[in-house]
Formats: C-alpha cells, sequence, structure tokens
C-alpha cells in the first residue's frame, strides 16, 4: 500500500467517530481520513466517490449492520476494520474470517496493530468471501468456513473439508481433504474457536479431529484412522470420552 492510506470512518455515534478520528490523527500518521460517515449508507456513496484503502466500520448500527455492506459491491477492494463492543461469539466470527477489529473502547496499542496490519496486507482479491464468511457466522451463530492463510494468500476452505488440526510447537497443521496447511496458531486458537462445533473434538494434546471424517479407531495403539491416511494421536485421558462419543456416530 501506499505511504498514506486513504481511509474512511463509519459509526453511527458522533462521540465514537471523533475518539477514532483523534486517535488516527494523534497516533497512525500514515492514515488520510478523506471522509467521516454516519451510516452504512452514507459510508457507500462516499466510498464510491474518495476509493478508500482502508474503512474503519462500526458493527451495530440502526438499519444496516456494518457486515452488511458487502451487499452494495460486487468487488470489496479495500480492508475493513470493524470497532465493535461485542464479545464472544462475535469474536470468534472476526477470527475464523481473518477480519480485523476492534474493541471498545478502542485500545491505541491494538489501534496502531491494525494499522501495521493493513499497510503489510498484499491480497484483498477475496476481502468479499472474508466479509461473507464473517456475515454467516454472525447471524447464524455457527461457523461453517474458515479463512486459512496460505504463503501470504489467503483461502475461503469449508469446515466440512478439514480432517483435523495437528499441533506444532507454535503453529498447527490442518488437514484438509486436498491438502494441509501449516498456521501461525495454536491448537488452543482453534478449540477456542470450534467449542461449539461438536464434530469437532480434542483427542490429544496435538490433535482436534473432525468426527466426520473417522475411517478406523485402533483401541491397541491409540490411534484414529482418518480420511487421506491422516493418523491421529489419541490420550489415554480422552480416550473413554471419545469412545463414548464414537458410540453415537
Amino acid at each position: 500500500m501506499d505511504s498514506n492510506i486513504k481511509t474512511i470512518i463509519v459509526d453511527d455515534e458522533e462521540s465514537a467517530r471523533d475518539v477514532i478520528k483523534n486517535l488516527l490523527v494523534r497516533f497512525c500518521p500514515d492514515i488520510e481520513i478523506v471522509a467521516i460517515c454516519k451510516s452504512v449508507p452514507e459510508a457507500v456513496e462516499s466510498i464510491k466517490i474518495n476509493q478508500p484503502q482502508l474503512v474503519f466500520l462500526d458493527i451495530e448500527m440502526p438499519n444496516y449492520a456494518g457486515f452488511e455492506i458487502l451487499n452494495f459491491f460486487e468487488e470489496v477492494n479495500f480492508e475493513i476494520v470493524f470497532i465493535t463492543a461485542y464479545e464472544q461469539y462475535a469474536i470468534k466470527a472476526f477470527e475464523i474470517s481473518a477480519i480485523d477489529y476492534l474493541l471498545k473502547p478502542v485500545e491505541i496499542d491494538r489501534l496502531k496493530k491494525a494499522v501495521e496490519k493493513v499497510k503489510l496486507q498484499v491480497n484483498s482479491k477475496i476481502q468479499k468471501e472474508r466479509l461473507e464468511v464473517l456475515s454467516e457466522a454472525i447471524t447464524s451463530k455457527k461457523i461453517k468456513n474458515l479463512v486459512i492463510q496460505d504463503k501470504g494468500e489467503q483461502i475461503v476452505c469449508p469446515l466440512d473439508e478439514v480432517i483435523a488440526f495437528e499441533a506444532l510447537e507454535s503453529y498447527c497443521t490442518v488437514h484438509t481433504n486436498t491438502r494441509k496447511y501449516v498456521q501461525s496458531k495454536n491448537l488452543k486458537h482453534f478449540e477456542m474457536l470450534l467449542d461449539e462445533n461438536p464434530e469437532f473434538i480434542r483427542v490429544h494434546k496435538s490433535w482436534i479431529i473432525n468426527t466426520k471424517h473417522i475411517v478406523k479407531y485402533s483401541k491397541s495403539d491409540l490411534s484414529i484412522i482418518l480420511n487421506n491416511d491422516v493418523v491421529a494421536r489419541i490420550s489415554k485421558y480422552k480416550k473413554q470420552e471419545f469412545e463414548e462419543i464414537l458410540a453415537y456416530l
């Protein structure tokens, strides 16, 4: 991105607009604020006119939720950082969609990191798909897709295609129907995101498996054979719990 990031602020509350504006002016010199809007329709018009690279967007506004902005564009060619008072489930939705967010009240360090992330963002080609993943997860309260980092790019992977998550120190390998991806997230991160998806269970300190992909279970050597010849280990401490789950599959 260019050194000056053309930016629009969107929030229905005047005080919130003023706060984010003042923080950006004071702490983010690379930001050039080109418009400040109080609704999604106003923001849509401003985006078409100003062609910003970045939009700070409140997620809770009258008439339209922030993520509904995707309904107004065939292609979303700008980065979005959502500003939200949401916690818990909605935060999972942001995480699985790889869409950045700031919690109110906005912390200065978190704001700086969000701007730095945008400066380093080299691919926004799937921004609309990422927003759709976010929208679906928030409105249905069901995670169905996962945005995966792959060699500087991002892909949307349906959760049904995920066979297992395998831990390797602070990294994690995502095994899917087609290939595997190494992610710079630990296993606890994915366990937290998927704790409301009962088909994904933690069976070992190094493994979360998708029970829909189980092929065979060996009690003798405590292993689970999954699709694509993925072999997961099962902890002796998880054995009884797993066998109880297996009985209902």
